[in-house]
């Protein structure tokens, strides 16, 4: 397994990105309670993953134009189109089509019902983003007052936070499809695989599913640079991406301050613990990233790139230059670092 690795600090002030409805314990007939976890005795702000994901989509849409699956409603549920050819989301966001189907049998003539359901594990996995340090979450009263007669108050939750959040992005999976009749593998049906075949995809084993005979199955891939565009352009997204709520009066940039990017051969995340909390303050540990890049220096597939933003946590830049010199890492600014990083991604065909 190859895949890219990814940590981000976001630093907000006043904000209220990710909102949990109304405030059944306020006085007030309208109030918003913030989004909040409870750890160590304190409650902490958070984004959910589901909304990080939001915004990233968004971005791709209006950054990079990506063509978005179409969204079917049937009762209660929703999916999309379920075709991640043709449809990048699908392909790095995943996706689940639940579905049946009639079928009349040709002898019996009698009809049953077929599962058709298709399933994709997001090759683009990411955390919740969550406040690093303690800062207590305030309710402030707030009032319309365009109208006439009595302003109409109401109340909202207020932050200020350094959140931290990770991601991950599995580049062999990016472009590979399987038609493995199993619960989560069932990415395209026959149907659609007989399609990419015959639409400039081509067959690959299957590194670990293997037949009764103990051959590899066979997966779908389709073309070298499609897969690396999609993958570099969900990197390139965070120089960009925006959203929250409240932004109409409580603007917050939630592009990354600080990033961390490698390349792994495995699944798993170093970086989670890169960030503490620290005498009541949100700390990056230099200490923490020297550790990681000397117990998994077996695993790293490339430099590890590090992106700062001049006036954030600038009592790093000292310790980051002289790793820098050592050839540990390669650092610089933001957008600077995560263009780089993007130059080395390549797939395997």
């Amino acid at each position: 397994m190859k895949t890219i690795q990814g940590f981000v600090l976001i630093d907000v002030d006043v904000a209220a990105l990710n909102n949990a409805g109304g405030d059944k314990s306020s006085n007030l007939e309208n109030a918003v309670i913030t989004k909040k976890i409870r750890k160590n005795g304190k409650d902490y702000p958070y984004v959910s993953g589901q909304a990080w994901r939001y915004w990233w989509r968004e971005t791709l849409i209006h950054d990079y134009l990506w063509q978005m699956s179409p969204v079917i409603r049937e009762k209660k549920i929703a999916y999309t189109e379920a075709d991640p050819m043709k449809y990048p989301d699908d392909d790095i966001f995943g996706y689940m089509r639940a579905g049946k189907k009639e079928i009349e049998d040709p002898t019996t003539k009698k009809v049953h019902s077929v599962n058709v359901t298709l399933t994709r594990v997001s090759p683009l996995k990411n955390s919740a983003l969550i406040g690093v340090a303690y800062n207590p979450v305030i309710q402030n009263w707030a009032s319309m007052t365009r109208q006439d007669g009595d302003a109409v108050p109401f109340a909202i939750d207020e932050y200020c936070a350094i959140m931290k959040g990770m991601f991950s992005i599995d580049t062999d999976m990016v472009g590979t499809f399987s038609s493995i009749n199993r619960t989560g593998y069932t990415n395209i049906n026959d149907l659609m695989r007989k399609n990419y075949l015959e639409n400039g995809a081509f067959e690959v084993d299957d590194p670990v599913a293997k037949d009764k005979s103990g051959n590899p199955l066979k997966l779908v891939r389709i073309n070298r640079r499609i897969r690396e565009k999609r993958i570099k352009e969900a990197v390139l997204a965070l120089k960009t991406i925006s959203g929250g709520a409240k932004q109409t009066t409580n603007l917050a940039d939630v592009t990354p301050k600080l990033i961390v990017l490698a390349k792994f051969k495995s699944g798993n995340h170093p970086f989670s613990h890169l960030a503490k909390e620290e005498l009541g303050k949100a700390v990056f540990s230099i200490q923490a990233l020297g550790e990681v890049i000397d117990e998994y220096k077996s695993q790293f597939d490339s430099d590890i790139f590090v992106g700062k933003r001049k006036g954030f946590m600038d009592e790093l830049d000292q310790e980051l230059n002289k790793m820098k010199e050592s050839g540990m890492i390669k650092s610089g600014p933001i957008n600077e670092v995560i263009d780089d990083f993007v130059g080395t991604i390549e797939v395997d065909d």
